[in-house]
Formats: C-alpha cells, structure tokens, sequence
C-alpha cells in the first residue's frame, strides 16, 4: 500500500497531476483509489487528492500515513500535516499563494522557513524548493504541477516507473501544450538530482 497527498489551490493542477499518477499506477497493474476536495470554485481555493495504491478499501488516507506528500504551495503543505509522519516524504513548491481569507485579515501570511522547519519536525524528508520559476523557464507558469510531478518522480518514491508516468502525462494533456510540460516535468525530476 503506497499513499500519496497532494496538495494546493485551485488553478495549479493538483487533480490533473493526481489522475496522471492515478492512471500510470492502474497502467502498472495496481489497484488506485482517490478522492478529492475542492475549496472555493475559484482560482485560490483549497484544492486536496489523497490518492491510495495497493490493497486499500477507503480513498481517505488516515493521519500520519501519507507516504509522499506533494504540496503544490507553502500554507497548503502546513494544512496536511496531520497526514504526515516520519516516514513521510514531501516535496513543497516555495512559491505563496496566500489564501482571500488572509489576505484581508490581520494574520500575516507565515515566513516559507517556518513552515519548512514545521514540516521538517514531523516529516523523514522535505524537499522545498521555487517549482513556479522552474515551470517559466520551462515555458509556461501552468506547466507547474509537471515541474512538481517531475520532482517526485525524481525522489524514487512513487511506485511507478518514470516512462510509465511519462505516456500517462501524452494521454492526458493538450498535445499543444505537451512539449513544455514534458519540459517541465524533465526540469523538475532534475531538481531532485541536484
């Protein structure tokens, strides 16, 4: 059994990257299970996927027992620590969408080092790191979640074979737009090498 979380806000393609994971494990010949929740119904709102492979039964993964937590921005990565423990792996975009709730509040949105040293007390490894500039000089600001699933692909964690994920990625994305998401997705995997 293999739990993967993803998350972010509306606008970043955190259930586009979560199908392609989806339908490259179910090519591999594993049983997937995912649910998702959407925040607001507009660019900014919460956006989550738990995305279970193996023998489950439910599509909720159960606190502290994300295997790869993939956080597409900072405060979103800080809200899934409940699902994250030692053995957790996370990969984190540094780059702040901060939330229309905290923009007009007092609450100051907190400090990226904060929030890494958070997830860092309760994670076996995070990885944090600007996936936004990554995904412009890639080509696109939307190419993003492939700059985030390269990164993953890229830490050995998910249970699928790259070229694998790879002709999931062809099947599901615009072929106008294939070039700089592969692109992006190259960019982010070498990332993880440095």
């Amino acid at each position: 059994m293999y739990n993967i979380y993803v998350c972010g806000v509306g606008g970043q393609g955190i259930i586009k990257t979560s199908v392609i994971i989806g339908e490259a494990a179910m090519k591999e010949g594993m049983n997937v299970v995912m649910s998702e929740i959407h925040g607001m119904a507009q660019r900014g709102g919460a956006v989550s996927t738990e995305i279970r492979i193996g023998d489950v039964k439910g599509s909720i993964i159960p606190d502290g027992e994300a295997d790869l937590v993939i956080a597409f921005e900072p405060l979103e990565a800080l809200r899934a620590i409940p699902k994250i423990s030692g053995g957790s792996d996370v990969i984190m975009n540094t780059s702040m969408i901060p939330p229309f709730n905290l923009v007009n509040s007092l609450h100051p949105y907190p400090p990226v080092e904060e929030i890494v040293g958070a997830l860092n007390e309760r994670a076996g490894t995070v990885r944090a790191f600007d996936a936004e500039r990554i995904a412009v000089e890639a080509g696109h600001i939307m190419s993003l979640n492939m700059v985030m699933l390269g990164a993953a692909a890229a830490t050995g964690k998910l249970p699928i074979d790259r070229d694998v994920i790879m002709d999931s990625m062809k099947e599901n994305l615009p072929s106008g737009l294939l070039d700089v998401n592969v692109r992006a997705f190259n960019e982010g995997f070498g990332e993880m090498m440095k």
